[in-house]
């Protein structure tokens, strides 16, 4: 079990942190590979669940916008690279999907600890979505985003 931590919500501002995480197949990819570009980065709890799903599709149907503004996107789940290497094929998912496994990208991002799920508090993956500037700085952080018509009101958000 990972233990749970305070980290601090990031905000925009904010330095976003640095990772390097194995994509589906095994290799690896790093923030710093998009210096320079902006580039949304978000968190889901599992692989192929119906909300994850329509959250990576929504990614994947409005990803000819997103790259034209400039944008690229990132998936990060505590899934092994093989799941994700599934759920990429049955979906059809044309971005990086990373593996944290250990969840420590999850957590220096605040996106692992406490929520509230059903009414109950739990431990788990908080869904969020970041985006990091050219900069290398949180220009928006959302947390506790929901699974169905994020990606549409993060594109009117950013006038995409």
């Amino acid at each position: 079990m990972t233990p749970v931590t305070t980290t601090k919500r990031l905000e925009p501002g904010d330095r976003a942190p640095a990772f390097t995480l194995p994509d589906a197949d095994g290799n690896p990819v790093s923030l710093s590979d998009y210096a320079g570009k902006q580039v949304i980065v978000y968190f889901y709890p599992a692989a192929s669940t119906p909300g994850c799903t329509k959250q990576a599709c929504d990614f994947r149907d409005n990803l000819a916008e997103l790259d034209g503004a400039g944008i690229a996107v990132l998936g990060v789940s505590p899934d092994k690279p093989a799941k994700l290497a599934k759920f990429r094929d049955a979906e059809g998912l044309t971005f990086p999907l990373l593996s944290d496994p250990e969840k420590t990208v999850l957590t220096e991002w605040a996106a692992f600890g406490e929520k509230t799920m059903y009414g109950k508090t739990v431990t788990g993956v908080i869904r969020s979505t970041f985006l990091v500037d050219t900069d290398g700085t949180i220009a928006v952080a959302q947390y506790n985003v929901r699974a169905t018509g994020h990606v549409a009101k993060l594109r009117r958000d950013l006038s995409v």
